[in-house]
């Protein structure tokens, strides 16, 4: 065989690389630090929640307007739970605030994996300054999840699953709709899907076939009615406990006789959001005291979520339900005798003047139809006493799946399922995730006691 010159110069040279000694193994890069090289994010490491882990607040610095990356920003806060950068990541879409202390969503204690959690654009602090809220929208809050996304698997590089409840499971949806190749599956709990805002006949069907006998919804029903009929003694009671409490009405409903209204209206919706029908027992008779009945609506509801302080920390969600993801609209047909304010169960009713907005039909369509025709991966789970799960998403049967906790309510998930529908709906997480056991429970009871999701007003 004829050597060339180029084949005798590179053995050569590979002569002589065998001869030179092997440089030192480089020493890893710390986490911390690989965090802090990504550009606009900060990083500040709090006190591990348990062994094996390491918990980070983090911010990230976003574009308030993602067509427009050049101009304003904000910093958004992000927490992040770091098991080992060969594990899977669940990114948690919150969808309200971020939780400050260290917990895991259930899809990372399934997977052993790490966790970031991401506090919903608008929702302060992570608020632009000034807060253009036309920027409030499904598609500008999936892509600060998607560029928080790309961020991070420069760092952690293997399967991606997110997961969120309530509205953070809506969020979760609509990251996957516009950016379906971020992630490799999506857990979405008690996720509402108002895809006609309009057509709200699933909730009056739900009130009126909840439980297992009509006896608990009728008893909730006859103390609304009830309440309203003693809507003085009432009112007066709850500006009382405002004065107590240095609550105020004058941003949102104006008094205190409208935002009882409102309270009353969701009295029901709330006992079986929050309840088990075990619960219907503390339902109190129409005979009950007046002090009786309005201990009752304070234990179901929190009568200072009506006020000021307890409402306005919720304006990004009244906000995006009003512009964008619709809102459940009962009739009530039973309290049209006593109601004092007309429409008064409308998102823009429990906003500020100058945020209330005309609603857009269009988004809620799309997403519904790219769920129902196109989506994969995609995992639901409701609450069959949930009112919120009324109008559910259909997923398509593209590797998509819905399962149902019997008598759960919000707070539903895997392990509240059937035995063989929580088996495979664990599968399919493992499966997704690319991991082959579950995890171990030996360090459950530092981070797994806590859940957010269900500590956070949901919707």
């Amino acid at each position: 065989m004829r050597v060339g010159r180029s084949m005798l110069a590179a053995v050569a040279a590979a002569t002589v690389i065998s001869f030179i000694p092997a440089a030192p193994a480089q020493a890893a890069v710390d986490i911390a630090d690989q965090l802090a090289a990504i550009p606009g994010m900060t990083v500040s490491e709090q006190s591990p929640p348990a062994a094996g882990f390491r918990f980070f607040f983090l911010t990230y610095r976003q574009p308030v307007d993602h067509t427009n990356p050049a101009g304003q920003t904000f910093e958004q806060r992000l927490q992040l739970l770091h098991r080992g950068v060969d594990r899977p990541m669940v990114l948690h879409t919150t969808g309200y605030d971020m939780p400050e202390f260290a917990f895991r969503a259930e899809p990372t204690a399934l997977v052993d994996g790490n966790q970031i959690s991401v506090e919903q654009r608008f929702f302060d602090p992570s608020r632009p300054n000034p807060a253009n809220w036309s920027k409030l929208d499904i598609w500008q809050a999936a892509t600060d999840h998607h560029r928080i996304t790309q961020a991070l698997k420069t760092i952690y590089n293997r399967k991606w699953i997110s997961t969120g409840a309530s509205k953070g499971g809506m969020t979760s949806v609509y990251h996957r709709r516009f950016y379906p190749r971020d992630v490799d599956g999506v857990v979405a709990y008690v996720a509402p899907n108002d895809a006609v805002n309009t057509e709200d006949r699933a909730y009056d069907d739900f009130f009126a076939s909840v439980g297992s006998t009509p006896v608990c919804q009728d008893s909730l029903e006859a103390i609304q009615h009830e309440a309203l009929s003693r809507r003085t003694d009432m009112v007066n009671r709850y500006e009382a406990l405002a004065r107590v409490n240095g609550w105020t009405f004058t941003r949102v409903f104006g008094t205190a006789d409208k935002a009882f209204e409102t309270a009353t209206l969701d009295l029901a919706w709330t006992f079986w959001q929050y309840s088990l029908e075990s619960a219907c027992g503390t339902v109190p008779p129409v005979t009950a005291s007046s002090d009786a009945i309005f201990a009752f609506y304070d234990d179901v509801i929190g009568l200072g979520f009506y006020a000021d302080q307890g409402i306005l920390p919720y304006a990004p969600y009244f906000y995006q339900a009003a512009t964008q993801l619709g809102w459940p609209q009962p009739k009530f047909r039973y309290l049209q005798d006593l109601l004092h304010y007309p429409n008064l169960y409308v998102a823009n009713s429990s906003l500020p003047v100058e945020l209330r907005s005309k609603h857009d039909p269009w988004p809620m369509s799309d997403v519904d139809r790219w769920v129902t025709k196109t989506a994969s991966q995609m995992l639901f789970v409701y609450g069959s006493n949930d009112p919120w799960g009324a109008e559910p998403f259909h997923p398509s049967n593209k590797d998509s799946y819905t399962y149902t906790a019997p008598g759960w309510n919000h707070g539903s998930n895997i392990s509240r399922l059937t035995p063989a529908d929580a088996a495979a709906a664990r599968a399919t997480v493992l499966r997704w995730a690319g991991v082959s056991a579950t995890v171990t429970t030996q360090q459950r009871s530092a981070l797994d006691l806590r859940n957010p999701d269900l500590e956070r007003r949901p919707l």
